[in-house]
């Protein structure tokens, strides 16, 4: 049996405005010039205030006459004379880059340099589809991430062209003859072996006996297991030391080598600028943070128009709500930016407030432990809106550009009971692992020792996940010969 009972429940809702702020937030200056220009396409009644048109039509003396006792709404809510210059975002705490561009380099992305190179090995039309297939399951690194035997049934499949596995592998092995060399490789090992045989031309003994450790020896060789490899080839620590030399001037990713050099060039624009004026440190927001945006005119004019139209048809009636509909969502939009900019910089103000020390010294040392809490605090707001404002955001300082989330970190105490930062002892973890001894490398007991004696009490598994996290190998694979 159904029964109809009523209920009251308190929830919270974000406004449609609270979104759009939310989401503008998360984007990064870089971005936001795109996002603005976005919105002023997909609403007229929204432009940007250095852009201006400076021909605009004006109401009629008709118009104007006309009487509005019929008006169905204040039109002082969306025409208001004190809006001048209408709803202007410009502030005072911006750089002086406005207007400047930031130019961006072109090249060839490193798949049509590989597919440059086909003309030049003799390939017939069907080697070129077996090319193209085989380039195309080529990774950024250089390696061919797919078997032979599944691009053979490719081809059948997709492209109704039966070949046999020794057609494939021979198209492959004329493409690992393309630049760079090691590319369409399948594994780390055959690169390596393909850029050592390119070097060879029989005059230098120890390439000859690198390729031979590459396939003979490769396990004991990226263990690092050298006694093996001294035993069976019954060679000495010099000689092998010349083969390792000659491996370890390889790249175990050709596709970068290449890439690198041909690839659009991203720019990191940095969202703050902190300036260090007679010791004083000084914040300003970039200046794509601050843009001057407005109602258009025309449209204000548009619905001025309307509400003195003494009668109104049904489509002007329509009319009238798109265009207050448009206005609306456009005062949302100047309203959100304007918002934005305030939320970052009270929220980078904290920011440098709480490391003072760091921004004046530039030494990683000096950070203090901060964690998203201890900001959403001083500026009472959410820790999620901090999160927000930190998220792929960049900062700009006499010492370099840096990532607005690596100032965060956890707190960890001192054996004097002082709360340091897991940022600062990681700068010296790696400061140690940088000056030791490469032949007898600290294990990670050793480290843990080591930082002891500098007062950071840490565990062996402390230390352990701190050297991952820095990209540190553990000590046997650190040594050398």
């Amino acid at each position: 049996m159904q029964h109809l009972r009523l209920t009251q429940k308190l929830l919270q809702k974000l406004s449609p405005q609270q979104i759009l702020l939310m989401k503008l937030l998360q984007v990064p200056s870089v971005a936001l010039d795109q996002r603005i220009k976005q919105e002023i396409e997909e609403n007229p009644a929204l432009e940007d205030f250095t852009q201006e048109a400076d021909t605009e039509e004006l109401p009629s003396d008709n118009e104007k006459d006309q009487d509005s006792s019929e008006d169905e709404f204040d039109i002082t809510d969306y025409v208001d004379a004190d809006d001048i210059p209408e709803y202007k975002t410009r502030s005072n705490n911006y750089g002086e880059d406005d207007g400047k561009t930031m130019p961006f380099a072109n090249g060839k992305s490193f798949y049509e340099l590989l597919r440059g190179q086909l003309n030049d090995g003799y390939f017939s039309d069907k080697q070129k589809v077996i090319a193209e297939t085989i380039i195309g399951n080529i990774d950024d690194s250089g390696y061919l991430e797919r078997e032979v035997e599944a691009m053979v049934d490719d081809l059948a499949f997709t492209q109704s062209i039966i070949v046999k596995e020794e057609e494939v592998a021979e198209v492959l092995h004329k493409i690992q003859k393309f630049d760079p060399a090691g590319v369409g490789a399948r594994n780390l090992q055959e690169c390596l072996i393909l850029q050592l045989q390119r070097k060879d031309d029989g005059d230098d003994p120890f390439i000859g006996l690198a390729i031979k450790i590459l396939r003979r020896h490769f396990d004991a060789f990226t263990k690092k297991h050298y006694e093996k490899i001294l035993k069976k080839e019954d060679i000495g620590e010099e000689t092998l030391r010349s083969a390792i030399d000659e491996i370890v001037k390889l790249n175990p990713k050709p596709g970068n080598s290449l890439s690198e050099t041909t690839k659009v060039n991203h720019y990191v624009i940095p969202d703050f600028v902190i300036s260090n004026e007679d010791g004083e440190l000084v914040l300003s927001l970039n200046s794509r943070n601050a843009p001057e945006l407005k109602l258009n005119r025309t449209y204000k004019q548009m619905l001025e128009n309307f509400a003195l139209a003494k009668k109104k048809s049904k489509k002007d009636r329509e009319t009238l709500q798109f265009v207050k509909q448009k206005i609306d969502s456009a005062r949302w939009f100047i309203d959100a930016i304007q918002q934005r900019q305030h939320t970052l910089q009270i929220s980078m103000q904290a920011i440098l407030d709480f490391q003072y020390e760091y921004f004046i010294t530039g030494d990683d040392t000096s950070l203090k432990p901060m964690i998203l809490k201890d900001i959403a605090d001083r500026v009472n707001l959410d820790i999620s809106t901090i999160s927000r404002v930190a998220n792929s955001k960049y900062v700009q300082t006499s010492f370099g550009t840096i990532l607005l989330k690596s100032l965060f970190s956890e707190s960890l105490k001192t054996e004097s009971g002082e709360d340091v930062s897991t940022k600062e002892v990681k700068k010296i973890l790696n400061n140690c692992v940088e000056a030791e001894d490469k032949k007898k490398p600290m294990t990670d007991e050793k480290l843990v020792n080591v930082l002891k004696e500098k007062g950071y009490k840490i565990a062996r598994r402390t230390v352990a996940k701190y050297r991952e996290q820095l990209g540190i190998p553990v000590a046997r694979l650190r040594k050398i010969l």
